[in-house]
């Protein structure tokens, strides 16, 4: 029999991660302390707290710890048990799904741009996450419309050139037709482009252009005055900043009494290169800080594009402890800044500004849903709650039956 009270004398008063269970022994909340013995005592002493932490005590049946030599540690425990586990009560920054990513594979000799949900430690460079894999394909696409780079999954000899070849989309590597120098070279372009380097690749193009045009090689100076022009383009988009640093992310966040919508954008090169912006629901009640450093944390556990600087509205909880774990993963100087005044300030309200009018424009499809239903089926009042059942089976045997059920402040799914 587990005593609670027994057991909270027993903690040490050391850095670690505890996880408390249910009756059930299912894990619903992951926490790290810099003292085990005075953090987790806190849940159980009559303190002020949200109704989500009463809650989650309330079905608190027993705990377990893990103790670690300093806070870092604990605080890469912690992120890789939340995203293990899923905890109900953790801020869960991360659906089920998987986000794509631009993958090029350096350990080849004539290395491909593929988009892929896996990150593996292959020595490939990723780019992403993309939240909307419509904006991933789109930057690949441009990519092999403009370079002609291999589009082959896997580079095998070949009797002939592909289609890609005669048209002028690909440089045959699988001939021989290439050198690994000359392939690299546009390989090197890519990431400077996926980098945001973007004046960088015109001057050398520009430079490149002036001198074919006077060797009278006009074909190929065409062709990189509207490579030149196409980057242009694209990065037009993208100046946005004149933020001087060359590498930052810049979070913003908004609330409404369904949801929390936090928009992050990508500035490299002193331009925004993109953003994304995601959904979470039963964050209400949580501060904005709290959730910020949720969002780091599990943001970047995984994620190989960490900045050198991130911005925030407000000092973060564990922000130094996460400055110093993301430091280590990038291997230089990595800073959380909450800016007060100038163009850094006015790039965080315009991430809050965004992420205020993408939350205000979701719920608005959502409100607009529910009108269509009303009228479809003839109800006097929108519709409150929506209860579905989903029954499936093989011959009659081996049934099983999912519960959904929707209404308009929670969203709930049971398999029965």
């Amino acid at each position: 029999m587990f005593n609670i009270e027994e057991e909270l004398k027993k903690l040490p008063n050391r850095p670690g991660v505890y996880v408390m269970r249910d009756k059930e022994d299912t894990i619903i909340y992951v926490g790290k302390a810099v003292s085990l013995k005075n953090r987790v005592r806190q849940y159980f002493r009559k303190t002020n707290k949200t109704e989500r932490i009463k809650k989650m005590v309330s079905l608190i049946d027993h705990f377990e710890y893990i103790v670690v030599d300093n806070e870092a540690e604990a605080l890469i425990l912690e992120c890789n048990l939340i995203k293990k586990n899923r905890p109900k009560f953790n801020v869960l920054l991360k659906d089920d799904k998987t986000y794509p990513y631009i993958k090029i594979d350096l350990k080849s000799d004539f290395p491909g741009v593929f988009m892929t949900r896996r990150l593996v430690n292959d020595g490939s460079k990723y780019f992403g996450p993309y939240a909307n894999p419509g904006s991933c394909k789109e930057m690949i696409d441009f990519i092999k419309g403009k370079y002609k780079i291999r589009q082959c999954r896997t580079l095998k000899e070949r009797t002939r050139p592909c289609l890609n070849y005669h048209i002028g989309r690909c440089l045959a590597p699988c001939m021989g037709y290439v050198t690994r120098e000359e392939y690299r070279k546009q390989i090197d372009e890519i990431i400077d482009l996926l980098d945001g380097k973007i004046d960088k690749i015109i001057k050398e193009l520009k430079e490149e252009m002036e001198e074919a045009s006077k060797n009278l090689d006009y074909e190929k100076a065409a062709s990189l005055r509207d490579r030149i022009n196409a980057i242009e383009r694209v990065s037009e988009k993208q100046k946005v900043s004149n933020i001087s640093e060359n590498s930052i992310d810049v979070i913003g966040i908004a609330k409404s009494e369904l949801q929390v919508c936090i928009e992050i954008f990508f500035v490299r090169g002193s331009k925004m290169i993109g953003r994304e912006h995601y959904f979470y629901q039963d964050l209400k009640d949580m501060e904005d800080k709290e959730i910020l450093s949720g969002f780091i944390k599990q943001y970047y556990l995984d994620n190989p594009n960490i900045p050198s600087k991130i911005m925030v509205r407000e000092e973060i909880e564990d922000k130094e402890a996460i400055e110093k774990w993301l430091s280590t993963s990038l291997g230089k100087k990595v800073e959380i800044k909450s800016p007060k005044k100038g163009e850094k300030l006015r790039f965080v309200e315009m991430a809050e500004m965004n992420s205020k009018v993408t939350l205000e424009n979701k719920e608005k499809d959502k409100s607009e849903v529910l009108l269509e239903l009303k009228n479809v089926l003839g109800l006097e009042k929108l519709p409150r709650k929506i209860e579905t059942f989903d029954i499936s089976n093989i011959s009659g045997e081996y049934m099983v039956a999912r519960y959904v059920c929707y209404d308009r402040w929670c969203y709930k799914e049971k398999l029965i």
